[in-house]
């Protein structure tokens, strides 16, 4: 590599960044990993690490051995109705998700990065210019690669142009943590009104110190709605008293809100010096907000095709995304991106979904489709059912703009 004052700058010390930094340098690789702000604080997150995150961190020999686990999930209708998605192991990942607050995780992570020989710099990013980094201060650091790990609202997407927030599939949450005994992860589908269902989803998972409560707010292509998640707190903390998942409303509690980037959708992952990992590179489940697994395998993606292949990196990070999120995503994001602009519908799609007779039909199939499980999935019906959902959804999508976008911003 060059005579650059590191081979790669890591920009955002989160999951996707940490990993990305530890793989870099456990390969032999000079990393800069920076981060605007101390690391082991809180973030807006349902604190849930999905079995694809689990099984890579033990792959990493990162393991949480010592987390709690969480298996089967129970999804409330509008009415009120419970249905239960059941967790199924596949052939490359366990049967459950662990728990994990944020603060704790994202300090285990980059302790391990900095353990493997990261240098930790501090500070926050103002510019990126190809592999020059410049830091508010007036400070300049290069690198032959430059990985931008700094969330939604990125400034080395922004900086290397490689986002147009126009396109993009926004979403908003916001998350508080509660005094409740919660066994089973819940998520709460209600209507705003009759027969108007809310563009989003309220979720109630354990914790170590209680249940994690939030409420997830699909924005479309704009983002000038986000406070309306705040706003409808409330309310649903109150419908999840009237279905009986609380038994009271909860304390005031102090709340967290961060923004989501759905479904790789306004976002070239990588081009030239600049590879985008984690919700920098969209990489949110457009169906149902998971970013962690996500964030973990995109920022060890990085890592490899940089250590593989420095003269094609980019490209090669590209290749990987289309392959493992591309497809999946060709047809949910389109789908996300028209239901969050009608609420009948919504409403509609929430009530046919735990309706009687159809919601335990289609569990098994719903829990792996929605989760993204399908590749890596035991055959069985419901894995033969979700490719069938698949090929459904392409054929339903073959003229949707925002899967020809996709697929450009791909090539």
């Amino acid at each position: 590599m060059s005579k650059a004052d590191y081979d790669v700058i890591v920009v955002g010390a989160g999951p996707a960044g940490s990993i990305a930094a530890l793989v870099l340098a456990r390969g032999g690789a000079s990393v800069a990993l920076i981060d605007k702000a101390p690391i082991g604080r809180d973030k807006a997150c349902g604190d849930l690490i999905g079995p694809r995150g689990v099984r890579l961190l033990d792959d990493l020999g990162l393991g949480m051995v010592d987390a709690p686990t969480v298996g089967d999930m129970i999804v409330v209708g509008p009415s009120g109705r419970r249905m239960l998605l059941p967790a199924r192991a596949g052939s490359t990942y366990p049967g459950h998700a662990v728990v994990v607050p944020r603060a704790r995780f994202d300090m285990m992570l980059r302790t391990a990065a900095l353990e493997a020989g990261a240098v930790a710099v501090d500070g926050r990013v103002g510019a990126v210019d190809d592999g020059r980094v410049t830091l508010d201060g007036g400070a300049v650091l290069t690198a032959d690669f430059v990985v931008g790990a700094d969330g939604a609202t990125s400034i080395t997407a922004r900086s290397a142009d490689l986002v147009d927030e126009t396109r993009v599939l926004w979403g908003f949450a916001v998350r508080g943590y509660v005094e409740a005994d919660v066994a089973t992860p819940v998520i709460s589908l209600r209507n705003e009104a009759p027969r108007r269902g809310f563009p989003g989803y309220g979720w109630l998972f354990p914790g170590p110190d209680g249940a994690n409560l939030g409420l997830g707010l699909g924005l479309g292509h704009s983002r000038l709605d986000s406070r309306r998640a705040q706003q409808q707190l409330d309310a649903f903390c109150a419908h999840l008293v009237r279905i009986g998942v609380l038994q009271s409303p909860p304390l005031p509690v102090r709340q967290l809100g961060g923004w989501l980037k759905m479904g790789v959708v306004g976002t070239r992952p990588a081009a030239g010096k600049v590879l985008l990992v984690g919700d920098a590179a969209g990489l949110v489940n457009p169906l149902q907000g998971e970013g962690i697994s996500q964030a973990l395998a995109s920022g060890r993606a990085a890592a490899d095709a940089i250590l593989d292949r420095p003269g094609a990196a980019a490209d090669s990070y590209r290749r990987w995304i289309g392959a493992t999120y591309g497809r999946w995503a060709s047809v949910t994001s389109p789908f996300h991106a028209t239901l969050v602009r009608h609420p009948r519908g919504i409403s509609a799609v929430a009530a046919s979904l735990t309706a009687p007779g159809i919601g335990p039909s289609i569990a098994s199939t719903w829990a792996i489709y929605w989760n993204d499980l399908t590749e890596g999935a035991v055959p069985a019906p419901a894995v033969v059912a979700a490719r069938a959902v698949d090929r459904v959804g392409r054929v339903a999508t073959i003229r949707s703009s925002v899967r020809g976008a996709l697929r450009r911003d791909l090539s």
